[in-house]
């Protein structure tokens, strides 16, 4: 058997379609394509709020900036280099943009006060809070000791208040409530209590024991805000009810039965109690407990 002729037919190998990597770039090349991808990483990890999109185009700018030096030293990605430069020129820009805004958006101590203590822990951004103060008219009233804030049966229901500093004495009847302190609403009750579309009157006295100062929303202007921004009516929402909830279980403190003791104030027996019960003056809110059903 004769061996087979090879070069008759012609097998020849032939060169790859791509190029094959025959080692990895260590120099600085290299290096700055990996930082690179690991600062667009980051950035990409970035929050939402107006702190969260500044992280987010700080690292996009600093990756594609290492990007575009990568690109600059091989003279076969001019391309790359275009893309990269222009990519890190629009984050840049929009970095100092958001850094702008939140340069402007400055408050004073009182309302970067209610903002700490009230909005930031619930997520709210310097931005929506900046809309917020705007509707407000960026004013704070006072209060000297002993006026009153409302009367009850007189003053009418036309704006939402939150007490800045000083305390409030809540009276119903010249029967005293409960007392509102700083960063609590003066008439979350009385908020929530109506649509938008009605009006209504304080059954409560709130009087001030001490020199206070609030901030105050007028309805209508809080209403319009609230039909541009849902986010900011979700928001009140919360912290209204929120509110609610602190001056009910601050009641609850105070009801005792006849036996002396704690009542609350939820049960639907103290809600549908007859209102001659209500009127009688007593040291202690005294609440009937309920009639045993008889079979």
């Amino acid at each position: 058997m004769e061996p087979p002729d090879f070069e008759a037919m012609n097998l020849t190998l032939k060169p790859p379609a791509f190029p094959l990597c025959e080692d990895w770039k260590e120099d600085a090349e290299g290096s700055l394509f990996h930082l690179a991808h690991i600062l667009l990483f980051l950035g990409f990890m970035g929050g939402s709020g107006s702190y969260g999109q500044l992280y987010l185009f700080t690292f996009l700018s600093l990756g594609f900036f290492c990007s575009s030096l990568w690109a600059w030293s091989d003279p076969c990605t001019t391309d790359t280099f275009l893309w990269s430069f222009a990519l890190f020129a629009a984050c840049l820009a929009q970095a100092l943009y958001i850094t702008y805004k939140l340069r402007s958006l400055s408050f004073d101590k009182d309302f970067e006060d209610l903002y700490n203590c009230m909005f930031k822990r619930l997520g709210v951004s310097v931005g929506h809070f900046g809309k917020i103060v705007a509707s407000s008219d960026g004013a704070v009233h006072t209060l000297e000791k002993g006026q009153c804030f409302a009367v009850e049966g007189k003053t009418a229901i036309d704006r939402l208040s939150v007490l800045l500093s000083g305390r409030i004495s809540v009276t119903v009847n010249e029967e005293f409530l409960h007392y509102i302190y700083p960063f609590q609403f003066l008439d979350s009750p009385e908020w929530d209590s109506l649509r938008p579309s009605e009006e209504g009157i304080f059954q409560v006295t709130l009087q001030a024991d001490n020199q206070c100062r609030y901030i105050a929303w007028r309805r209508k202007k809080l209403y319009l805000l609230f039909a541009k921004h849902r986010y900011i009516a979700r928001i009140f929402a919360l912290i209204v009810r929120s509110d609610i909830a602190e001056k009910v279980y601050s009641l609850s403190d105070k009801a005792f039965d006849r036996a002396g003791r704690r009542y609350d104030l939820r049960l639907p027996s103290y809600c549908n109690m007859p209102g001659p019960e209500l009127e009688r003056p007593h040291d202690l809110l005294e609440v009937p407990m309920p009639r045993e059903q008889t079979a």
